[in-house]
């Protein structure tokens, strides 16, 4: 008999989402964080955006998962009363060379099933935004913005109520298989070291997925991670007051990042980034870098004419996990119960960048169906 029937590593976003889905069914729901508080991570330290699904490739995970959970997001934001707003986002093209873009962003929209989008000229724009430049915009009424903070303490509330329990200031230093599970080995906040067994263990560590699937044993260049360090600038009173919606560039051709981009926030504060640098090795490097200021004017100042120089300021930085390198093609997520690798009843969520936090309801319930479909749980 195992200590724990089902333990959900990581208390990010996702964790939490699945951690709630599935303690709402199964008893014995175990959650173990390293951190002494949830959503520490890439969690807290992103935009807060709920993206309509208009970028990822037909039929991927990303696509299919943030279009239902869009949804089912701002059905949970209403139904507990998290703080959201949907804003809506112009998608800009600034020059003539870029309207085709714009088309082509509608058309990959169209495919991922988010039939809501408006081609804008220059007339309409000046109506909804009449501090910006653009000669064409595709509108995205069902773009919006979360309080992620509030989002995540629903969900820990849900878990607890659920029966699950929740161990924080605990990390993961060794997983071992076994006869119908896992024993895992814990270091505590304390220095101790202790081990319980799981019948289901799945992994939701975030920027450290690959390194718990390397515990369990499962060793693959392809699953590796890297962090991706985006940092954001401010925009100082009184200018931010010019913006209502979110405003973003016309993407990067192989969605390495999506531009220097505009986003309000639910206190009305406004923000300008991410960047995106891929850092050589992985480390948890949230350092500022203020010699940027002039590389994020430049970029935003051409959607953007009433900003001036002194008008940003450096804000905060965030780690993105990264499954695809730098140049290369956009990777999918990595969702797998691995019985194919010999590893029946671990679930691997690797390379869980944006938009998980909008999807985050909708890959608890994908988690929650690979569950139900194991054997002698």
């Amino acid at each position: 008999m195992n200590d724990a029937d089902i333990t959900i590593i990581g208390a990010g976003v996702v964790g939490l989402a699945i951690a709630e889905k599935i303690s709402g069914s199964y008893k014995n729901v175990f959650v173990i964080e390293k951190h002494n508080s949830f959503g520490q991570e890439t969690s807290s330290r992103n935009s807060e955006v709920i993206h309509a699904g208009i970028y990822y490739p037909q039929d991927s995970l990303k696509a299919k998962l943030c279009v239902a959970g869009k949804v089912l997001l701002y059905e949970y934001c209403e139904k507990y009363d998290i703080p959201f707003k949907r804003c809506g986002k112009l998608i800009v093209a600034t020059s003539e060379e870029e309207i085709p873009v714009i088309e082509g962003v509608r058309e990959t929209a169209l495919r991922n099933g988010v039939d809501d989008l408006i081609v804008i000229d220059r007339d309409e724009i000046a109506e909804m935004e009449p501090a910006i430049f653009a000669l064409k915009a595709l509108y995205s009424p069902s773009t919006g913005i979360i309080d992620s903070h509030s989002l995540m303490k629903q969900y820990e509330t849900n878990i607890l109520n659920n029966g699950g329990q929740i161990v924080y200031g605990s990390e993961v230093i060794a997983i071992r298989r076994i006869d119908k599970g896992y024993e895992i080995t814990l270091n505590d906040a304390d220095g101790m070291i202790y081990s319980f067994s799981s019948a289901i263990v799945i992994n939701s560590a975030g920027l450290e997925s690959d390194n718990i699937a390397r515990l369990t044993g499962i060793t693959d260049d392809y699953l590796k991670i890297m962090f991706c360090k985006g940092e954001y600038f401010r925009i100082n009173p009184p200018k931010n007051r010019l913006l209502n919606k979110l405003i973003y560039p016309v993407p990067h051709p192989k969605l390495e990042h999506i531009g220097v981009h505009v986003t309000v926030d639910i206190a009305g504060g406004v923000k300008l980034g991410p960047d995106v640098k891929y850092l050589e090795s992985n480390v948890y490097d949230y350092r500022l870098t203020p010699s940027k200021q002039e590389a994020f004017f430049l970029a935003a100042k051409k959607f953007l004419p009433f900003l001036e120089f002194d008008d940003i300021a450096p804000e905060m930085a965030g780690i993105r996990p990264k499954l695809q390198k730098p140049g290369e093609q956009i990777r999918d997520y990595y969702i797998m119960e691995e019985s194919g690798r010999g590893y029946p009843g671990f679930i691997n969520l690797i390379g869980m960048e944006s938009p998980a936090l909008t999807s985050s309801i909708a890959i608890a319930g994908y988690v929650y169906n690979m569950v139900e479909r194991i054997p002698e749980k």
